[in-house]
């Protein structure tokens, strides 16, 4: 029944109404809008949407943010990756000479290239990963300290990230000539 305290409270409070139907809901608008018009007497009715609009409109700062994190994540793996390629690149770099040698020595190709894939992969040693879930509880809502899912995929695409990271300076290095390693100073 339509009274003034109806009219004032919607003024202050807009009144919200859900209607359930059971064929498409914008072929009903207008009859919904008339029977709402009918039962307040006369109150405006408006923004009119349908429960999936509504959901929509819910989630999509949610989306959002869940996007800018995920851009935030793969930059910073981004970053993570050049940074462990110019220290590995660095390294191979001050070892010229060392690797000549050890080439002139006789050492293969595959084991010098083993070598600096061995040391670019002690960089994402699981050991730090048991300390980082321990201090990333702590911060974070629902993880647990050996939540299966996030103690294996995190690892795990850590090192192929610095596996590919140091591939390049791996295989640059099983190219030093023996003969311009030792004369480089």
């Amino acid at each position: 029944m339509p009274d003034g305290e109806t009219a004032l409270n919607s003024r202050v409070a807009p009144l919200w109404w859900i209607v359930r139907t059971q064929g498409a809901p914008h072929t009903l608008v207008t009859q919904v809008t008339s029977a709402l018009r009918e039962t307040t007497g006369g109150l405006p009715v408006a923004h009119i949407r349908t429960m999936d609009e509504i959901d929509r409109l819910n989630l999509s700062r949610q989306r959002f943010n869940m996007l800018l994190l995920t851009v935030f994540g793969a930059s910073g793996l981004l970053l993570a990756a050049v940074g462990i390629y110019g220290l590995m690149a660095f390294s191979v770099e001050q070892r010229t000479q060392e690797l000549g040698i050890r080439m002139a020595m006789g050492a293969q190709t595959s084991h010098l290239r083993n070598m600096v894939l061995g040391q670019g992969m002690v960089l994402t040693v699981i050991v730090a990963a048991f300390w980082l879930t321990r201090f990333l509880t702590s911060f974070l809502f629902g993880l647990k300290a050996w939540d299966p899912l996030a103690f294996v995929l995190t690892p795990l695409l850590l090192s192929i990230v610095a596996l590919a990271a140091t591939w390049i300076p791996a295989v640059r290095a099983t190219r030093v000539d023996p003969m311009t390693a030792l004369r480089f100073e």
